[in-house]
């Protein structure tokens, strides 16, 4: 897992098909130094009445390519649009991530651990 400061400069892009038939929700976000890459939403939860979404990395020709590599945002409304923002708060940061962890690795294996 990584902590990035990525803003997202556009609204979802576009929808796209994945190597097994599933839609999946690309975005393409910036960093900092204005670099762009894409990445695929994986999970979106509301913690503490703050919404946070999970990024991993989209790559065409693998998409599964790093499971373990994923990106958590925090959602915040601006102009009436959500932006991602970076979690500045390194205590919340670590909370938020290890619920993700446990919620994907849920997902994963199906067990409700």
């Amino acid at each position: 897992m990584s902590k990035e400061n990525l803003n997202n400069e556009n609204e979802n892009l576009e929808e796209v098909e994945s190597w097994d038939e599933e839609e999946v929700e690309v975005y393409t976000l910036e960093d900092e130094e204005g670099n762009e890459s894409e990445f695929s939403l994986i999970k979106r939860m509301e913690i503490d009445g703050q919404a946070y979404v999970a990024f991993e990395p989209f790559e065409e020709e693998d998409i599964e390519d790093d499971e373990d590599s994923f990106v958590i945002l925090k959602v915040i409304n601006e102009n009436g649009e959500e932006v991602f923002v970076t979690i500045e708060d390194d205590d919340q940061f670590d909370k938020v991530a290890d619920i993700f962890e446990e919620q994907l690795m849920e997902e994963i294996t199906g067990d409700d651990a």
